[in-house]
């Protein structure tokens, strides 16, 4: 089995839908959640905070340096991750086709490399 990188992107600047329609989408993520739980597909997965949260640890002239704030300024941004495990890339495209029904949202689908 191969395992692939899910990755949710967000619309840089995006607001989260109102609250009624949030939690229809948080029901129906987690049924799908469940469903590649219960299949064996489902190795890990969660949202992110925005990216005005994060810190970057990087290598500059020899001394780690810590900056906050993203890398670098994109139109989206990851919104959340999932790893799944999946024989075949069209089985991860059809989980990942799931996901974005749901959400509303493109969904990014990468093949991890093996470790």
């Amino acid at each position: 089995m191969n395992h692939y990188l899910l990755i949710v992107c967000y619309p840089a600047g995006a607001t989260p839908p109102p609250a009624a329609e949030l939690g229809t989408i948080t029901k129906e993520l987690n049924a799908v959640n469940q469903q590649m739980k219960s299949t064996g597909v489902w190795v890990f997965g969660g949202a992110l905070h925005a990216p005005e949260t994060a810190t970057v640890v990087r290598m500059a002239n020899g001394e780690v340096l810590t900056t906050d704030g993203p890398f670098v300024e994109t139109k989206e941004q990851m919104g959340g991750i999932g790893i799944i495990r999946a024989a075949d890339l069209d089985e991860a495209l059809a989980w990942a086709a799931k996901l974005t029904r749901v959400i509303g949202l493109p969904i990014e689908v990468r093949l991890m490399q093996p470790h």
